[in-house]
């Protein structure tokens, strides 16, 4: 099991927009990928309404975590995604 945290970087948080992008490119990558905030646990990071429901805010930290021959490369792509600012124009 592979394992990565990560800081939301939507000034919103992982809410509409940014979850919806966030949730498409977990959904495409054919990884079972999973999302929490650290000490919770963890919810399926395909589902838009389970990363709505997480209530990460921006500036917060989540772990993200796949098993498979190909967690790795999923989990640094979907970290640099989170990362990144999704609400930004």
């Amino acid at each position: 099991m592979s394992q990565r945290t990560a800081v939301v970087a939507s000034r919103v948080g992982l809410h509409a927009r940014p979850a919806s992008i966030f949730t498409q490119a977990v959904a495409a990558c054919g990884v079972d990928v999973t999302i929490a905030k650290p000490g919770e646990e963890p919810m399926d990071a395909s589902s838009i309404l389970m990363v709505m429901a997480l209530g990460a805010g921006p500036g917060q930290t989540v772990v993200l975590e796949a098993d498979g021959p190909e967690a790795d490369r999923v989990l640094d792509e979907l970290v640099v995604l989170l990362e990144t600012d999704l609400d930004a124009e």
